[in-house]
């Protein structure tokens, strides 16, 4: 079996399973969404959040891009597709939480680190160029594990970048909308929660 065949056996199981256990909630789906929270996450395959929250559609507006990063605010040049999706979520959604978050090992961030200038990288380093600044200051620091600490300061400039936009910090300041940092160990399977007041992550407690 073909690895495309295999995506349409899912579909299949989907259709046996999922659709039909479901079907009202995507007959309610159908006439609308309602999401009140949306996710910033990495386009990693590894680190799916619909996965990882254990969510049913509908319930998220999940954005997915190269190191999970935020464009600062700015009108011209170029197509503007974080700022499109975070516009709709914001203004036409209304959702209530957005959380940006980060990964370990993430491939973008590990070529921020690598430097640019790489042939084949036409896009990707205008791209991570969002996390220069943020890569000069961990060099500076030398901490024992540069990755994990670039991919925790990656957050905190999409968290400082998400602030950039008019409609996101007036909604924050009426209290309307909230942000949140994350960072998901893949090789621990645990998510870490930014606490913005000090600046650290740390694991959110198990339930159990």
């Amino acid at each position: 079996m073909s690895e495309f065949q295999a995506l349409l056996s899912g579909y299949n199981r989907f259709r046996t399973h999922g659709y039909r256990e479901e079907r009202r909630r995507w007959e309610e789906l159908a006439t609308g969404q309602e999401p009140p929270v949306m996710i910033i996450g990495c386009c990693d395959s590894r680190v799916d959040p619909a996965t990882i929250f254990d969510t049913k559609p509908g319930q998220v507006f999940i954005l997915r891009n190269v190191a999970n990063l935020v464009p600062p605010f700015e009108l011209g040049g170029g197509l503007h597709g974080v700022s499109a999706a975070l516009e709709f979520a914001v203004t036409k959604l209304g959702v209530k939480h957005i959380l940006v978050m980060g990964h370990g090992m993430c491939g973008g961030v590990s070529a921020c680190l690598s430097g640019h200038g790489e042939p084949d990288r036409i896009f990707i380093d205008k791209w991570i160029g969002l996390l220069d600044g943020a890569r000069d200051k961990v060099v500076a620091e030398a901490p024992e594990d540069p990755q994990r600490a670039l991919e925790w300061e990656g957050v905190k400039v999409s968290l400082a970048n998400l602030r950039t936009f008019p409609f996101v910090a007036e909604r924050e300041a009426a209290g309307a909308l909230q942000l949140h940092g994350g960072w998901f160990s893949i090789a621990e399977g645990t998510l870490y929660e930014l606490d913005e007041q000090v600046g650290e992550f740390a694991p959110v407690p198990d339930a159990g």
